[in-house]
């Protein structure tokens, strides 16, 4: 059997001969021999939108410009993408884009890191061609949210964040408003992002080209809590911060930084700089007894009240998304909170009192790589230590510019280690920063748990729930089975793993309508999981995301310990404290319940 090949085009880009395949665009043919083309509403994660007009190139024998991002190439077409003719008109862009935008840089929060404000340096736009309109617009910000801020003053109506929030993640909290002059990014009925189906995950955040979209912020407040020499601050960090904070800080994409963070934040003067994947694998033995228990209830007691099958309850994006549109199936979630908020809860209880310190002066910290985190912090649900258990969330993104506002030479720093008293951590907690990394965490302790043994997967990978794929499924044959779990004997466990919510969406219509035949689902509301995740630095794409996945196994293998079952400090938390998974200490401090959205 031969296969056919694609046809190729043959052309001319500056002069320079180029061949791809048919149904290339020009832009991602200049791409190909290095030629640099500059655009706004393109962004390799979404579909072609072509309204910013900055990608404009000239075809010889062609009337007008073309925009680079939705044209395909053609045989024998002759582009040029620096003429006198496309150079002008890519500047009277720039120009007219500025005109309706807020562009007071050195008070934005994206001030460094804006495209519009780099293509604006880059084009020497230094005199108003157009009347400023900012004045005539009557812009409003919502800063009601604990996550997201909107500033409509700076957005340029590219629609990265509309493409987003429906190709990516199946939301549509944003969309587009009216028409000419008045139109608009808006929400349903212009509510604000806290009132609307919103799930705060960010992705709208690291797609944005400039400031219209950022994280609310939490840096000052923890500056000041550090200065305060009345509190304990005590901080957190997950575990994709580690392999993606070096590229806000001068280092390659997926370079694991754990040591040299951990550094930076005793530098910065924090009390005890501690792991959220401590509490990763505490949540490995709370879900993994939660699911063991719901399949002896299910299977032996045939008790039909039992919610099967389980899903994965860490990511509060995803929290927010089946609260919204698939309320019916809460009662499949984990009751377990996410290892932040265990964290937070255990932060101002256990260690408080292993360190005899009053809860109402510890300062919780986490660093997330999610601004979901940031609103889930602030649910009324997680304060069961009588505080609320996490005080602040900062980004990744955050904790690097506070990295810079020390002084801080990241790249000189020596490795240091976490604290101890929920600092210890496995490679099993590592791999919750990715797509499928808690159901392989949860496969490695339970199937032990059942059977005495490891998985049957060559050095405890399990390859099968690893990946990219926006909808992965595996499954796994339990044999040889301890004599208390004798009824899991030959029974296969099939799981689903999901990332990005419009993959979470398709695996959801399936569990409603009946025709899944899961045991346990994970979820994660971000493509590629945590590392994904809306308060990763930016810019964020398929190769980024792909280079910290990698880094993330990388450290897993590192680790001297790789199930979460065998990590000491779990361990004695279980003997001094918690007395045993699923008991009263967990269920008070450790669970939680969740919220129907469509009801008001």
């Amino acid at each position: 059997m031969t296969l056919k090949m694609k046809d190729m085009i043959n052309l001319k880009i500056d002069g320079i001969n180029v061949s791809v395949e048919a149904g290339t665009t020009i832009l991602e043919a200049a791409k190909k021999v290095n030629v640099k083309i500059p655009t706004l509403c393109y962004h390799p994660d979404l579909c072609i939108a072509g309204n910013c007009r900055i990608c404009m190139v000239e075809i010889e024998g062609s009337r007008t410009l073309s925009a680079a991002c939705a044209m395909p190439v053609d045989q024998n077409m002759n582009i040029h993408t620096n003429s006198l003719k496309v150079r002008t008109a890519r500047k009277h862009n720039i120009e007219l884009l500025l005109s309706e935008h807020n562009s007071e840089c050195t008070k934005c929060y994206k001030n460094g890191n804006c495209e519009l404000q780099s293509l604006a340096a880059e084009y020497k736009i230094t005199n108003e061609m157009f009347i400023d309109l900012v004045p005539f617009h009557h812009y409003t910000i919502d800063h009601y949210s604990p996550s997201i801020i909107k500033d409509d003053s700076k957005c340029i109506r590219c629609q990265r964040c509309v493409r987003t929030c429906e190709e990516l993640q199946s939301v549509s909290a944003l969309s587009v408003a009216y028409k000419g002059e008045h139109m608009k990014i808006s929400t349903f009925l212009e509510k604000s992002m806290y009132d609307v189906v919103c799930t705060s995950c960010g992705q709208c955040i690291n797609r944005c080209p400039v400031g219209a979209l950022v994280e609310k912020n939490y840096i000052d407040q923890v500056w000041d809590a550090i200065y305060d020499p009345s509190k304990h601050v005590v901080v957190q960090t997950a575990p994709a911060v580690r392999v993606a904070l070096g590229e806000d800080l001068g280092l390659e994409n997926g370079e694991i930084v754990t040591g040299k963070m951990v550094s930076a934040l005793k530098k910065l003067g924090i009390d005890s700089v501690l792991d959220t994947d401590f509490t990763a694998d505490l949540t490995i033995m709370e879900e993994g007894t939660e699911l063991l228990t719901r399949l002896k209830k299910a299977l032996v007691d045939k008790d039909s009240s039992i919610s099967l099958p389980m899903m994965t309850s860490c990511s509060p994006g995803w929290i927010k998304f089946i609260e919204h549109q698939f309320p019916q199936l809460l009662p499949n979630l984990s009751t377990c909170k996410s290892p932040q908020q265990m964290f937070g809860a255990l932060a101002k209880t256990y260690y408080a009192q292993k360190r005899n310190l009053n809860p109402e002066n510890i300062v919780s910290v986490s660093i997330m790589p999610c601004t979901a985190k940031k609103f889930e912090a602030d649910r009324p649900e997680m304060r069961s230590s009588g505080y609320k258990d996490v005080d602040f969330v900062l980004t990744t993104r955050e904790l690097a510019i506070m990295i810079k506002q020390a002084g801080i030479d990241f790249m000189s720093l020596p490795e240091d280690h976490f604290d101890s008293i929920m600092g210890m951590s496995t490679g099993a907690g590592v791999i919750f920063g990715a797509s499928g990394g808690v159901m392989e965490a949860a496969i490695r302790t339970a199937y032990e748990l059942v059977t005495g043994k490891a998985v049957p997967f060559a050095g405890l990978n399990i390859t099968p729930v690893r990946g990219m794929e926006g909808v992965k499924e595996a499954s796994v044959l339990i044999e040889g089975t301890l004599p208390e779990w004798r009824f899991l004997e030959g029974v296969t466990l099939n799981t689903a793993i999901a990332h990005g919510l419009v993959n979470a969406k398709k695996v959801m219509e399936l569990v409603a309508s009946g025709k899944a035949n899961y045991h346990f689902i994970e979820i994660m509301a971000c493509p590629g999981g945590c590392l994904g995740g809306g308060g990763q630095p930016i810019p964020t794409n398929a190769e980024i995301r792909m280079k910290r996945n990698q880094a993330i196994y990388r450290e897993d293998e590192g680790m001297p310990i790789r199930k979460s079952h065998e990590n000491p400090e779990v361990i004695e938390i279980y003997k001094e404290f918690l007395q045993k998974p699923l008991g009263h200490t967990s269920h008070e401090l450790l669970h939680t319940t969740y919220v129907d959205r469509t009801k008001k």
